[in-house]
């Protein structure tokens, strides 16, 4: 009868052995946790809610899924958010980021949408198709939109690695991030961030190019242009 690998395998029997082993696995807690402690570390002072983050031109909404082609409750919720800061003057342009990889999935066409059904001017609204995910976001926001500061938008559990990764990107960010259901949803995204935090840590010191970069964009000076003709 074979016998499981794990019942071969055993633990050092001397003390030195032991000690080291401990040694061992106290380093490797110490490397898993430091990419979480570098993003607590950079968005500790930069997390704010809706009432009092400081007045910004630009939001930024990442994407969060489409359900039957309408935004999920998780990005809803950050349109919510966004919408709700623009109609109170505290944003003028809202950028709005997402996966358009696919002629049957569109989430920047969806977000705008939903952001014009509450309140959102077609022309305040500004689309990336090509933030595949949240460094590429925020990449594209400071390098083809040329967002240099901006309100960030997402759930608790996404915003600080949001806010570290465009702060390494060049964007002095602020984040709002906005309730949700403690739901499976809730709790696999928290549990996802523990490995995110190490390819984010990875993006923010090797800074690679975005899957897709392309020509810059004046939409978001456009839409601003604007703002500021309707005020004037």
């Amino acid at each position: 009868m074979r016998i499981p690998a794990f019942r071969r395998l055993r633990l050092p029997r001397t003390r030195r052995g032991q000690r080291r082993l401990v040694q061992a696995v106290m380093a490797g807690c110490v490397l898993a946790l430091l990419p979480a402690t570098w993003m607590y570390t950079v968005a500790g002072d930069r997390l704010r809610t809706a009432a009092d983050v400081p007045r910004t031109d630009v939001a930024v909404v990442f994407g969060a899924g489409l359900w039957d082609g309408e935004p999920s409750p998780y990005l809803a919720h950050r349109l919510d958010a966004a919408a709700k800061l623009y109609r109170e003057g505290r944003v003028e342009v809202v950028l709005v980021t997402g996966d358009n990889s696919r002629e049957d999935y569109d989430e920047p066409d969806a977000m705008r949408v939903y952001l014009t059904r509450h309140g959102v001017p077609d022309g305040r609204i500004v689309s990336d198709y090509a933030g595949f995910d949240t460094w590429d976001s925020c990449v594209r926001a400071k390098k083809i939109f040329g967002v240099d500061e901006a309100v960030l938008i997402s759930q608790g559990f996404h915003i600080r690695r949001a806010v570290a990764l465009c702060e390494a990107a060049g964007v002095t960010s602020y984040g709002v991030g906005v309730d949700a259901v403690h739901d499976a949803t809730w709790y696999y995204g928290g549990a996802r961030e523990i490995l995110a935090a190490g390819k984010a840590a990875l993006d923010a010191v090797f800074r690679p190019d975005p899957r897709f970069l392309g020509p810059r964009e004046p939409g978001v000076h456009r839409a601003l242009a604007k703002a500021e003709g309707t005020l004037g």
